[in-house]
């Protein structure tokens, strides 16, 4: 500016030159931090949750037939309704509530779950009549154990108590990491027309599935595909139930290639490992409950069916936890899975 300008001098702090080329500069610095965030958009394993929404509808279709991602899902199943006068109806939609949830004693007011009927119910005294019932709200709270009481709202004459035979299916909606995952793996391995990328992904696109294998355990020909949905069942280790292992064969037997001899759709079959720690140091409460939880973070990377745990992969994440300064592994062994459907699932931790 002062070689194009003779005579002005954009040094002084409050001339119109030097507040123009303080601008410019501004704008520019902006445009590059703009653009610096954008790079990181273009490409799914840094995208924020807006633009990873886009890459996942570009990439994925779910087995409900959206795309990106797998939104929640009303739990379903069935109830007892116990009738106090014979012959009464109790109409579609009637509403039910169940009073599960968090336990009296956290200090949390229990919250709620609300069903309903979906379709009319002629109830009986002699014995309860089975109805039909799905949740109003999307996602794991409805998934309510079996036997929980229900309370008809508003009340209708004639009809008594009401109770869950069995209700699951609900679903929470998908995480970023979770969605990040799988466009990565659908990009890393594209349709193949039957591979065993394919049936993974397939058994992925299932509400609530988190982790999935494949392999051909029964031979040339069949194909094994075993599942784990570690969000919807976190206190039996992520093991599907029944109602769960149908879905996702309904769904795979859609989708996969008829020239398939067998497929089959299952559960991994649990291997406990047992872990026996000598001379710990610190010896503490804390360096216990941070060693489990190391391994367990281990496991959920490395276990899968079939394969091996390794002593050293044991030892790496024992001593990955932040206060362990040192310790002994008492058995050096690796734990061999006892067939190629068997998954190593942490069991007790001793300490000596």
């Amino acid at each position: 500016m002062n070689a194009s300008l003779p005579g002005a001098d954009a040094n002084i702090g409050n001339s119109v030159l030097r507040v123009l080329s303080d601008n410019q500069g501004a704008l520019c610095h902006l445009t590059l931090q703009y653009i610096d965030w954008l790079a990181l958009q273009l490409l799914p394993d840094t995208a924020e949750t807006e633009w990873l929404d886009r890459h996942g509808d570009i990439w994925l279709v779910n087995s409900d037939g959206s795309t990106g991602r797998k939104m929640p899902a009303l739990a379903t199943g069935t109830a007892n309704i116990i009738g106090t006068i014979n012959g009464t109806v109790l109409p579609a939609f009637t509403q039910l509530q169940s009073g599960f949830g968090m336990p009296a004693n956290t200090g949390s007011p229990n919250q709620s779950v609300t069903f309903e009927t979906m379709e009319d119910i002629t109830v009986s005294v002699a014995a309860p009549v089975v109805a039909n019932i799905r949740a109003l709200d999307p996602g794991t709270l409805g998934n309510i154990p079996d036997g929980s009481s229900l309370i008809i709202v508003p009340p209708v004459n004639g009809v008594g108590s009401a109770s869950t035979i069995h209700v699951s299916g609900g679903t929470d909606i998908e995480t970023d990491a979770q969605l990040r995952s799988r466009i990565l793996h659908r990009i890393q391995n594209p349709p193949m027309g039957g591979s065993i990328a394919d049936y993974e992904q397939w058994a992925l696109a299932v509400p609530g599935v988190t982790r999935a294998w494949a392999a051909p355990e029964q031979g040339v020909g069949t194909i094994t595909v075993r599942f784990l949905m570690d969000d919807l069942y976190p206190d039996d280790d992520g093991w599907p139930q029944p109602d769960d292992i149908q879905r996702a064969a309904d769904y795979i037997d859609k989708m996969r290639p008829v020239t398939v001899k067998d497929c089959y759709v299952l559960a991994p079959i649990k291997q406990f490992i047992d872990v026996n720690v000598a001379e710990l140091v610190p010896d503490t409460d804390e360096a216990k409950a941070e060693i489990e939880a190391s391994i367990r973070d281990m496991l959920f990377l490395q276990a899968a069916p079939g394969q091996t745990i390794f002593a050293a992969w044991v030892s790496f994440a024992i001593m990955n936890a932040p206060h362990v300064q040192s310790f002994r592994l008492i058995s050096t062994s690796d734990y061999v899975m006892a067939s190629v459907g068997s998954m190593a699932v942490l069991g007790t931790i001793s300490y000596v």
